[in-house]
């Protein structure tokens, strides 16, 4: 009976676990390749500018916003792009920062953060948010992404 259980245990594991991972999110680090991809499916590119590890809205606006099943639906009509500026230099290659800077100093030239810009397939800007309210309402930030996809 306990090696049943055991099995049971360990099916259903992989089951949760495979899900999961078929629920993450697929974030681009290069704006270019993004472009590129938004135009084979046409779907606009989402660049959402981050601290990953100092911001703390940031942070709460990862979780909130970006891990709930609504985003990840919402998603699907997507190309996203994670542009990071991190403080920790061992994030990120040297290469892939001084990527993200040639970003930020083109859509986000005052560096708040976060903020969410959204472009078209030829990398023209149709909208941007920033900020995170404490109360970790996310409710402008859905309406920002339903003003430029038409989701079922």
């Amino acid at each position: 009976m306990k090696r049943v259980i055991l099995i049971a245990l360990i099916f259903i594991t992989t089951i949760a676990t495979a899900q999961m991972k078929s629920s993450k999110l697929n974030w681009h680090t290069n704006l270019e390749e993004a472009q590129t991809l938004s135009q084979v499916d046409n779907k606009p590119i989402l660049i959402y500018f981050t601290g990953s590890d100092w911001c703390a809205p940031c942070k709460k606006l990862k979780e909130d916003f970006f891990e709930s099943p609504k985003f990840k639906h919402k998603a699907e009509d997507l190309v996203l792009v994670v542009i990071d500026y991190p403080r920790r230099v061992d994030l990120l290659s040297q290469e892939q920062l001084d990527y993200n800077k040639t970003v930020i100093a083109k859509y986000n030239k005052q560096q708040t953060f976060p903020k969410l810009v959204m472009l078209n397939s030829e990398g023209r800007e149709m909208g941007r948010i920033s900020g995170y309210s404490p109360s970790r309402d996310t409710s402008k930030h859905f309406t920002f992404i339903d003003e430029h996809i038409q989701v079922e």
